[in-house]
C-alpha cells in the first residue's frame, strides 16, 4: 500500500480534518477567502466589537458544531451556548435542544457579536466551564458532614469573574459550605474566576440555580436565615448572627435586586467611616463572611 505523504491538517470543528481542497460550503468560503474574513471583521467593528486575535481567544471557547455536539453528549460542564439570531439549520436547532436539555444557558445574539469573538463560528459558539457546578443539596451535605449549621453565600448580579473567584476564595477561608449563583446576570466558573479563586474551588461547592429568589425561599423552608448585605440595614457588628445563615451579596453600584431583597429575612450593613460610601463587592463579602465566622467559631 503506497505511503500517503500528504501533510495532515490539524483538527478544527469547521473542516473535520479535511484538507483545504476538500472543504465545502460555508467552511470553505469563510476560511479560505481572506476577503470574507476581512468582511466579518469589518462588520464586527461597525457593531462596536473588536475581533480577538487567535492568541487571545479564551481557553474555554469551543468552536464548531461537531466539538460542541460531542461536549454536550459527554456531559462537559458548559457556561453558555451563544446562537446567532435568525433561522437556524436543523443541525443548529438540535444543538440548541441538547444544550437546553442539559441545563445550559442559551443566548441568542447578533452575528456581529459572534464575529467579534471568532469569525468562523458557523452561527454557534460555546464556553466550557473550567470547574464543575454542584447542587444546593451538596452544600447542605457538606454542612452535615462537618456537623455545623449551614453557612451559605448567595451572589446576586456578580458579573466580574475576578470578584466571583475572590468571593469563593474568601468563603472557603471563612469556613462557608457553599456559594450559590444564578444562571443569568452572573459570572461563571471561567478561567479568570478559577485563577482568582486560587484553588478554593477544589473544596468549595458552587451551585448555579435558575431562579435565585425561589432558591432563597427554599433555603428559608430548610430553616436558614437569609441576610442581605445592603445599604441602610442593621450594623452587622451589632446583629444577632447565630444559627443557619445565608448572606446575599449584590452587584457593585446596584446592590441586591429588589425582588431578591424582599425575600430576605434581614438587611445588614457595614459601617462606613470615610467619604466613599461603598466597597468592592468581594471586599464587602470578605468582611461579612469573617464577621459571621467569628460568631460561629
Amino acid at each position: 500500500m503506497p505511503f500517503d505523504k500528504t501533510p495532515k491538517m490539524p483538527y478544527h470543528g469547521n473542516h473535520n480534518g479535511k484538507r483545504p481542497g476538500e472543504w465545502s460550503g460555508t467552511s470553505q468560503r469563510n476560511l479560505a477567502d481572506p476577503k470574507r474574513r476581512a468582511e466579518s471583521a469589518r462588520r464586527a467593528s461597525q457593531a462596536g466589537y473588536t475581533p480577538l486575535p487567535e492568541a487571545e481567544l479564551p481557553e474555554n471557547l469551543l468552536v464548531g458544531r461537531n466539538p460542541i455536539r460531542e461536549a454536550l453528549k459527554n456531559g462537559r460542564p458548559m457556561e453558555k451556548l451563544m446562537v446567532m439570531k435568525g433561522d437556524l439549520s436543523s443541525a443548529a436547532r438540535e444543538l440548541v435542544r441538547m444544550a437546553r436539555d442539559a441545563g445550559v444557558v442559551v443566548q441568542e445574539v447578533d452575528k456581529s457579536r459572534l464575529d467579534a469573538v471568532y469569525p468562523h463560528h458557523q452561527g454557534l459558539l460555546a464556553y466550557l466551564s473550567s470547574a464543575g457546578y454542584r447542587e444546593v443539596s451538596d452544600i447542605f451535605a457538606l454542612a452535615k458532614e462537618r456537623n455545623e449549621d449551614p453557612f451559605i453565600i448567595c451572589l446576586d448580579g456578580i458579573t466580574d469573574p475576578h470578584n466571583l473567584g475572590a468571593i469563593i476564595r474568601s468563603a472557603e477561608c471563612a469556613g462557608a459550605h457553599g456559594v450559590i449563583i444564578p444562571e443569568r446576570r452572573s459570572a461563571g466558573l471561567n478561567p479568570a474566576c478559577v485563577k482568582a479563586a486560587a484553588g478554593a474551588l477544589e473544596y468549595m461547592p458552587v451551585a448555579r440555580v435558575t431562579n435565585l429568589g425561589r432558591t432563597i425561599e427554599e433555603l428559608k423552608e430548610k430553616g436558614v436565615w437569609v441576610y442581605a448585605a445592603d445599604m441602610g440595614g442593621e450594623n452587622v457588628y451589632e446583629a444577632d448572627l447565630s444559627g443557619p445563615a445565608a448572606i446575599v451579596i449584590g452587584a457593585e453600584g446596584e446592590g441586591v435586586s429588589h425582588l431578591v431583597l424582599e425575600k430576605c429575612d434581614k438587611v445588614l450593613s457595614l459601617p462606613m467611616y470615610g467619604r466613599i460610601q461603598s466597597l468592592n463587592a468581594s471586599v464587602a463579602a470578605g468582611l461579612m463572611l469573617y464577621e459571621f465566622a467569628k460568631r460561629r467559631h
